[in-house]
C-alpha cells in the first residue's frame, strides 16, 4: 500500500513579501523588488495563478506596507486561492479587529485565514508571559465573536461584553487561525487557542518532537491542533542547480549587512530566533543541517531561516517525509518570490496531493 494514499491532502501556501523581504541576491536590496502595492500584488497574483491554496501576507510595524489594508485591496482580485493574514495582536482593537476580518472574508468569498502574531504595542515592552496572556484573550474574543456568538469577557487586558457584529463571516463561523512560537508561554497559548501550529524549519527529530508535545499540551484543554511548517524553497532541475541557486543567493552577501537586518526584526531575540540560529551554528560547513535542508537564509534573515534545496525528486519527498509525521499545511517562499513560484509551481505542486485545509 502506499504510505501517501492514507494521509490528507495538505495545504500549500506561498508568500508575499509584505515586510520588504524580497530579493535576488540576499541582503542587497532591489528597489524593483521593495514592497509595494504593485509589487506584492503581482506575487499574489503568481501564485494564484500558479495553484496554490493559500499565500501568507506578513506584519511588520517598521517594514513595508500594511497587512489589513492590502488583504482588501487584493481579495476581490482573487478567484480561488484563500488568503492568510498576519495580525498583530499588540496594535489591534479585537472588536474592531473582528469586523475588519468578517468584511475581508466577505469580499474574498469566504477565504480568509488568520496568523496571529503575539506583538508588543510598537514603542513598548510587554514581558513575554502577559504578552502572551493577552493574545490567548484576543484569540477567545474573536472566536466568539466571528462565530457569532454574545461576548461577556471579564479578562486581564480586555473586559467586554458585546453582541456580534452585524456583518459576520461567509461562514458564520471564525476563520482558522494560524500561530507559532517556541517559548514555554507561546506553546501553552497556541495549545489554548490557535487551529493551527506553525513551525520553522529543523531537523526532522526536533520537528517530530514539537508535534509530540503540542500535541500533549492541546489535549489537556480538551482539544487538537493541526500542524503547519514554514520554509524557504529552492528547486531547480538538477540537486547541484539548486545547489548552485541557493551559493549565487549569499553571493554578495556582507555578514554585516545580514546581522543588521536580522537584529531590526521584532522577534530577533525570540526562543524561534534562537532555535534557528542553533541550527545553523550546527549545521555543515556548506551550511546543511540535513539533507536538503539549508541554513544559509537565516544569515540576513530572522525567522524562518532555512531553506529546502534540491531537484523536483527531493523537494518533493522532503515535504512528504513531513507529511507523514503530520505536517498538514506548508507556508513556503523563495528568493525572488514571483520567480521561485513559478519553479514550484511547474516542477513540484502538480505531483503533491494539496487543497485547502479543513478542520
Amino acid at each position: 500500500m502506499n504510505p501517501l494514499s492514507s494521509m490528507n491532502p495538505c495545504e500549500i501556501s506561498w508568500f508575499s513579501a509584505l515586510c520588504d523581504d524580497d530579493y535576488e541576491f540576499l541582503g542587497v536590496p532591489d528597489p524593483m523588488l521593495q514592497s509595494s502595492w504593485e509589487h506584492c500584488r503581482d506575487i499574489v497574483c503568481q501564485a494564484e495563478a500558479g495553484g496554490f491554496d493559500n499565500i501568507l501576507l506578513p506584519s511588520g510595524y517598521e517594514l513595508g506596507i500594511d497587512t489589513t489594508a492590502f488583504a482588501a485591496g487584493i481579495a476581490p482580485l482573487l478567484k480561488r486561492m484563500r488568503l492568510l493574514m498576519a495580525t498583530r495582536i499588540g496594535e489591534v482593537w479585537p472588536p474592531q479587529l473582528a469586523r475588519q476580518i468578517a468584511t475581508i472574508d466577505r469580499m474574498l468569498g469566504g477565504r480568509l485565514t488568520i496568523n496571529i502574531i503575539s506583538s508588543d504595542m510598537p514603542g513598548e515592552k510587554l514581558a513575554s508571559a502577559p504578552r502572551y496572556a493577552r493574545t490567548v484573550e484576543a484569540m477567545h474574543i474573536l472566536k466568539t465573536m466571528l462565530n457569532g456568538e454574545p461576548l461577556d469577557h471579564d479578562g486581564e487586558f480586555w473586559k467586554l461584553k458585546l453582541n456580534p457584529p452585524r456583518i459576520g463571516t461567509l461562514s458564520g463561523k471564525a476563520p482558522l487561525l494560524y500561530f507559532g512560537g517556541l517559548s514555554e508561554d507561546a506553546r501553552e497559548a497556541a495549545a489554548k487557542g490557535c487551529d493551527v501550529f506553525l513551525m520553522w524549519p529543523d531537523k526532522k527529530e526536533t520537528v517530530a518532537a514539537i508535534i509530540e508535545d503540542m500535541t500533549a499540551r492541546a489535549a489537556k484543554y480538551g482539544r487538537t491542533l493541526k500542524f503547519g511548517y514554514r520554509a524557504h524553497m529552492i528547486v531547480r532541475d538538477t540537486e547541484a542547480e539548486a545547489r548552485t541557486a541557493a551559493d549565487r543567493l549569499l553571493s554578495k552577501l556582507d555578514d554585516e549587512v545580514g546581522a543588521a537586518i536580522k537584529a531590526k526584526a521584532q522577534d530577533s531575540t525570540s526562543a524561534g530566533v534562537q532555535a534557528q540560529v542553533a541550527l545553523r551554528q550546527a549545521a555543515s560547513d556548506d551550511g546543511y543541517a540535513e539533507a536538503n535542508l539549508w541554513t544559509g537564509v537565516g544569515r540576513a534573515r530572522s525567522g524562518c531561516g532555512a531553506a529546502i534545496v534540491g531537484d523536483p525528486d527531493q523537494v518533493l519527498a522532503k515535504l512528504n517525509d513531513y507529511r507523514a509525521m503530520g505536517i498538514e499545511a506548508f507556508i513556503l517562499s523563495g528568493y525572488p518570490h514571483a520567480a521561485e513560484a513559478d519553479l514550484f509551481a511547474r516542477h513540484v505542486l502538480p505531483n503533491i496531493d494539496h487543497g485547502p485545509l479543513v478542520i
